[in-house]
């Protein structure tokens, strides 16, 4: 059993990494997982400054945490890819290369991944689908769960940049079955006002803003109880 705390999407907010630090030192975690989408915010795209201090608030957290798992996001892997989209800055694009490479060189290898599994809970970024394994693995007996998610997280923008997939798919709406229908997975991607648990899924992008600036959420951090597969607020 593990106790697991998560950093939702943060979208260039730094001073999530400062909170996070302060609540993780009052309290015992087994392990930290980031759910992704470190970068782009509304108009943003032009301010390097901020690019840079979020980098800065990651490294350093990471430097403080260095067996931090790492789920990758869209709008991180956009820049990797140069697969445009929404809030993608060009003008940012080479900052982001280097913050997210120097992310990946500091972590341990098997920690920056499409999906990470602990114990009976599955943390990506938007999840992991049944239509996207069948897609990928057919749909006849289907490999061990462990060695599917390897060859999951060796793939690469032809099989990952689609609606499908466990940087894309949201659950949250209408009748997408998740894969596999045992297994808790814990994700973000689609904003909600506070975490949110439809079934087996726990949406936790809940920092994101709207384009005004005002938080879509309630900014609450949360940690994971992988025995119980459920939830509960970190204060």
């Amino acid at each position: 059993m593990s106790k697991v705390f998560v950093i939702p999407d943060v979208h260039l907010k730094p001073w999530m990494f400062e909170k996070a630090t302060e609540l993780i030192e009052k309290n015992k975690f087994d392990r930290i997982v980031m759910l992704g989408d470190l970068v782009d915010d509304w108009d943003q795209g032009h301010n390097l400054d901020l690019y840079n201090e979020t980098f800065d608030a990651i490294m350093k957290f990471i430097e403080k945490y260095p067996d931090t798992l790492y789920c990758l996001g869209n709008h991180d892997v956009s820049y990797l890819w140069k697969a445009f989209e929404s809030g993608y800055s060009a003008y940012a694009r080479d900052t982001v290369v280097a913050g997210i490479n120097k992310i990946m060189y500091d972590l341990p290898k098997e920690n920056v991944a499409f999906i990470h599994r602990i114990d009976d809970v599955l943390f990506s970024h938007a999840g992991l689908s049944e239509k996207f394994v069948m897609k990928h693995f057919g749909h006849g007996e289907k490999p061990d769960l462990d060695y599917l998610i390897e060859k999951v997280n060796k793939m690469g923008k032809y099989e990952i940049w689609n609606d499908d997939s466990p940087i894309w798919v949201r659950p949250q709406y209408g009748d997408i079955r998740m894969y596999p229908a045992s297994m808790f997975q814990v994700v973000g991607h689609t904003p909600v006002t506070e975490p949110l648990k439809i079934g087996k899924i726990l949406t936790l992008d809940n920092f994101s803003t709207y384009s005004d600036g005002r938080p879509i959420g309630n900014e609450r951090f949360v940690s994971i109880d992988t025995e119980e597969l459920d939830w509960e607020y970190v204060d």
